[in-house]
């Protein structure tokens, strides 16, 4: 592609100042599907954390945001709506870069992050309490709701803006102040949008950002004092060890974890549009998304013809340079990733199932790219039914009945969602 890589240096965010670490620690990002170095960054550590922590204490219980009418709060969050539009196309090309998702499936997430902070501000004037008057004519209750204080933000690397932008302005909205450790390999857009909130006039320690392993941050993060909620998005295993950590001051935790998300197609089902959607639910984001379509349970009845077709369709799909306008689906984010959805894969053939597509690694002069792949005659306690691949992987299961489809739908020990937009296709309760 014609667009110059260009390597970006950044400093952490604490108590209103652009820094590096303490020891002077960094880090690079190299670029998933270019192989060119395309972020340095710095790697805190928790004398890092422990600024970070007191600047974020000491503007919840001293500084004015707090307390701030929500009519100005509102005017900020605005205002980080509009930068972040305003400055799409490269927050787009940071995140497609650090990545490997394509740049027009990033920009659609920057513009729906705008929309996040938008809607964010117009709760700042929306926070009520309650009142009773029901309790005796001596008596009256009265409810009012406050900011918990500094909020802990986590967040994983497959969706870097969106995730922050779920959690970080409703937290803002309501008079909290933040810490937020975002993914090691694609920190880039939040720390820029730390700094169109700085620009924006958010007050000094409202907001703090700093970069670095999760190993040696995110943990103690999670278990400190003063810190009074901890939002994480990551992986069903991490989500464990940060319950673990929060306990000691049985700080508000707020999860979100992994997924085997199925789609149900029945033999009445309008097989057209349902098609469309198992291959777009399985293969956007290269599969590394915690709602993925990565199962498909196809009706018995149907199963050879509808299966042959998503074969057809997943051969289509466009995979490449994140960076070309075509492409569908691009890098896989790390080495440790892509060997990991090559294990699993492995591990579906030694099992018995069907490799019907794909399977291994593209050949390209760079970059990690995976085939789109389909499995087929999938048995439910297989691994690839069982285990996120977290990548573009697709495994196939049949079913006659509505109950044993639920049954096998339900035969997996996560719980986040189902489908990709939609779970169940059939005519019968329309």
């Amino acid at each position: 592609m014609s667009t110059q890589i260009v390597a970006r240096t950044y400093q952490n965010l604490i108590d209103g100042r652009w820094v590096d670490a303490a020891d002077g620690r960094t880090f690079e990002r190299i670029s998933p599907a270019h192989d060119v170095v395309v972020g340095r960054y710095p790697s805190a550590g928790v004398a890092d954390l422990e600024r970070a922590v007191a600047a974020a204490r000491r503007a919840f219980d001293e500084g004015p945001w707090p307390m701030m009418p929500g009519v100005e709060r509102a005017r900020i969050l605005n205002r980080v709506a509009d930068a972040i539009r305003a400055d799409a196309d490269d927050l787009a090309l940071i995140e497609a870069l650090e990545s490997g998702k394509p740049v027009t499936q990033a920009r659609d997430e920057i513009v729906s992050s705008a929309d996040l902070w938008e809607y964010a501000a117009t709760l700042c004037r929306h926070t009520y309490g309650d009142t009773y008057n029901t309790l005796g004519s001596s008596m009256f209750g009265m409810v009012l709701r406050e900011p918990v204080g500094v909020v802990g933000m986590i967040t994983p690397w497959n969706f870097p803006l969106l995730i922050i932008s779920q959690k970080l302005p409703f937290a803002l909205a309501v008079g909290c102040t933040a810490v937020v450790k975002p993914a090691e390999i694609t920190s880039g857009t939040t720390l820029r949008l730390a700094q169109m909130a700085q620009a924006a006039g958010l007050p000094d320690g409202v907001l703090n950002v700093i970069t670095g392993p999760g190993r040696e941050i995110g943990t103690p993060m999670a278990a400190h004092n003063d810190i009074d909620m901890i939002s994480f998005t990551g992986s069903t295993d991490v989500g464990r060890r940060v319950i673990e950590a929060s306990s000691g001051n049985l700080k508000k935790v707020e999860l979100e974890l992994g997924g085997k998300n199925p789609q149900l197609v029945f033999a009445d089902a309008d097989l057209d549009a349902a098609l469309d959607a198992v291959v777009y639910g399985v293969y956007f984001n290269m599969g590394e998304c915690c709602n993925s379509g990565s199962r498909l349970l196809v009706q018995r009845s149907i199963a050879d013809e509808f299966i042959a077709r998503v074969v057809e369709r997943a051969k289509t799909v466009p995979v490449g340079d994140p960076l070309d306008p075509a492409t569908k689906v691009g890098a896989i984010a790390t080495d440790d990733q892509f060997n990991k959805i090559v294990e699993l894969v492995d591990s579906g053939r030694a099992e018995g199932a069907n490799l019907l597509l794909g399977g291994g690694r593209m050949d390209t002069e760079r970059g990690r790219f995976m085939a789109p792949t389909v499995f087929g005659g999938v048995a439910p306690t297989m691994r690839i039914a069982r285990e996120e691949i977290f990548g573009p992987v697709l495994s196939i299961l049949t079913f006659d009945t509505a109950q044993e489809a639920a049954h096998i739908a339900n035969s997996t020990p996560y719980g986040l969602s189902a489908g990709s937009g939609r779970a169940i296709w059939t005519r019968r309760w329309a």
